[in-house]
């Protein structure tokens, strides 16, 4: 088992150049499936961070009840709304016969109400077919979409408790338990398991990036669906799930410390935005 600490050189050996002559959907078109009732701002939250980490077009999928806030807060997003006002079969039908063919990656789950958990695997799968990477959060972390997702390129991205109810086993506290049961489930999956915490720990079962954030700010709603975003932003770009995993966490933990060095323990998500271009600029290339 290989295990190293996530630094500068090591990622910007995971975010791709961008060709000069690129065209727009070049460096990466995404999707976002998310939101519900009570939850309109995350699927906002991950469908910007996309953007702002170098993606080319974001298609953000919400259920019609949050459409209208959805389009107000940015023209930057393609709305595409669901059919239901809870993710069902038949929305999810609906949503797939609407999707663009060259679509590279997706997100899934952050704020996201399911009637129907086999309208979550028809999805799920339905995009795996079509080869898009997936990343999985929040209601989309479910023990029974495992099986859809062996040697697949996919990111779950859970916190303790998700990470519970994905696979059974709450994650201690001692950091070296947590990156042994990280490497067990990633390993016994076949997915790249990215576990959230002071330290985040990221493995495919065979390598593991570690990066210990101490960025108290981020306690904040709606940073984990910024991460999620940058997951799928730079899936979108890089097929290896581990690097863009790496990466996507790299680039969050950054800009987290950057807004707190600015504002304190007073940030909002929506502050880590603002600033991943600055994160990122270090790391832009062009050939």
């Amino acid at each position: 088992m290989i295990r190293k600490n996530l630094s500068t050189p090591i990622v910007k050996k995971f975010i791709p150049a961008r060709k000069s002559n690129s065209r727009k959907g070049d460096n990466g078109i995404v999707l976002v499936v998310g939101g519900s009732y009570i939850y309109h701002g995350a699927p906002i939250l991950s469908s910007i961070a996309a953007l702002r980490c170098g993606t080319d077009l974001v298609y953000t999928s919400v259920p019609k009840i949050n459409v209208v806030p959805t389009r107000a807060i940015s023209p930057n997003l393609i709305v595409i709304p669901l059919v239901d006002q809870k993710l069902t079969r038949g929305a999810v039908n609906k949503l797939v016969g609407a999707l663009p063919r060259n679509l590279h990656s997706a997100t899934i789950g952050m704020g996201l109400a399911i009637q129907e958990k086999n309208a979550l695997l028809h999805l799920v799968k339905s995009l795996l077919d079509r080869d898009v990477r997936l990343s999985l959060d929040a209601s989309a972390l479910i023990p029974k979409v495992l099986p859809l997702l062996a040697n697949k390129n996919v990111v779950v991205t859970p916190h303790a408790g998700e990470f519970k109810r994905l696979f059974g086993e709450f994650p201690s506290n001692s950091k070296n338990e947590r990156i042994k049961l990280v490497e067990k489930n990633a390993k016994q999956y076949g997915i790249t398991v990215l576990l959230k915490g002071s330290t985040d720990v990221i493995s495919n079962g065979s390598t593991t990036y570690l990066y210990e954030k101490k960025i108290p700010a981020m306690t904040v709603g709606g940073t984990g669906d910024v991460l999620s975003g940058l997951v799928a932003g730079m899936l979108s770009k890089n097929r290896n799930a581990l690097e863009s995993a790496a990466a996507a966490t790299f680039i969050n933990g950054l800009t987290g410390k950057l807004v707190q060095k600015k504002l304190g323990l007073h940030i909002t998500s929506m502050d880590l935005l603002h600033e991943i271009p600055t994160v990122m600029k270090p790391f832009d290339k062009i050939v």
